[in-house]
């Protein structure tokens, strides 16, 4: 089989990038990572070398380029499906893949109002409409997944699922959003995972600031 190669952007940042990563990475399922650094204010013209919308993350495999986070996850998913991304009941697998496109195309006022960025110093900020509507729906998902699984994540082990709403953890834990006692024990699993932990420590460590993230 040839090597898997992940495109990905800065990592304090890159919530999409995050997505793929950590589903590869807490799975075992193996890659290189190349990133490309978004240190140009429109971005960093040579992801338009290997992606064909410009943006990342982006997944090479042979000839064969897979872009955006839930494209590249079920692809591996059918490389490597002893990897568990999906649940194999397939009723369980509708489900997760309904709040994983529920996630993937919804929560705009949450995204927007509260980028993703590691780094920044954990605390409120004043909210836009919506976004605790967001917030709040969530939520919702969450109880009730953990809720039919019994934990600790949210279809019992770490899922694709999981990985789709990552970048949504970190922000919760960011900007102080939450304080439901379940939702905080389902962050905390998601927190201690070593691949997470992976990710927080490199994001920490890169030198780049994208001023439109800091909120």
């Amino acid at each position: 089989m040839d090597n898997l190669t992940l495109y990905i952007g800065n990592k304090n940042y890159s919530s999409w990038s995050f997505r793929p990563w950590i589903a590869m990475e807490a799975t075992g399922i193996p890659f290189e990572e190349i990133l490309i650094p978004f240190d140009f204010p429109a971005g960093n013209p040579r992801i338009r070398e290997i992606s064909p919308t410009g943006r990342v993350p982006v997944l090479l495999h042979g000839s064969l380029r897979v872009w955006e986070s839930l494209s590249i996850i079920d692809y591996v998913s059918e490389l490597y499906p002893e990897a568990g991304l999906w649940p194999r009941d397939r009723a369980q697998r509708a489900v997760a893949r309904s709040v994983s496109m529920e996630m993937l195309s919804g929560f705009r006022a949450l995204r927007g109002a509260c980028p993703m960025n590691i780094r920044r110093e954990r605390g409120k900020i004043a909210l836009a409409d919506g976004v605790m509507a967001d917030v709040l729906r969530i939520e919702t998902i969450f109880r009730e997944l953990r809720g039919r699984s019994g934990g600790p994540f949210l279809f019992g082990g770490f899922s694709a699922v999981d990985a789709m709403f990552a970048p949504v953890v970190s922000r919760f834990d960011t900007y102080d959003l939450v304080t439901a006692s379940d939702t905080l024990s389902y962050m905390s699993a998601l927190k201690a995972h070593p691949a997470w932990l992976k990710w927080e420590a490199a994001a920490r460590a890169e030198p780049w600031i994208v001023s439109d993230d800091e909120v």
